[in-house]
């Protein structure tokens, strides 16, 4: 006798059922990966910049000049060594002059023009520089009371 050998139904309903289960399980786990990815490019560019500011900073203050490199200074090279990557949430790059009020508020505007907003007094007292991202989409970084930071409070 020649028989044809093959899977039964149900053994193949089986296998159907533990793809399901794993894929039920793995799918939650990796749903927010973008998002993440996107929410520590941010935090690593900000912190890059202001890193790369403080250094600037103690360098100027031996030197006895302004502490704050201004807008130019920060894209001409001479404070950073590398090129600012694009925000991370816009797909947009370059840095943007802000004023005060806009600053302080962590304000976004010009979200085409710029994928991030720079603003710098060395005449306050005392001085002050601010950087942050130019998108207020909201990130996977936790604020502390149950909720998550946008982009430009990083």
């Amino acid at each position: 006798m020649n028989r044809a050998k093959a899977f039964t139904l149900i053994e193949v309903l089986i296998v159907i059922v533990i793809l399901g289960v794993l894929a039920a399980v793995a799918v939650p786990k990796f749903a927010n990966a973008s998002e993440d990815a996107m929410t520590s490019a941010t935090q690593s560019s900000v912190a890059g910049v202001r890193s790369a500011i403080a250094t600037y900073r103690t360098s100027a203050v031996i030197q006895g000049n302004d502490p704050y490199p201004t807008l130019d200074q920060l894209g001409d090279g001479s404070v950073l060594k590398f090129e600012v990557p694009v925000n991370p949430f816009t797909n947009v790059g370059g840095i943007q002059a802000v004023g005060q009020a806009q600053a302080e508020a962590r304000g976004v505007s010009n979200q085409s023009a710029a994928g991030w907003n720079y603003f710098v007094d060395n005449a306050a007292n005392p001085p002050v520089a601010i950087f942050y991202a130019n998108s207020s989409d909201a990130t996977t970084a936790p604020d502390g009371s149950g909720g998550v930071r946008t982009a430009n409070e990083l």
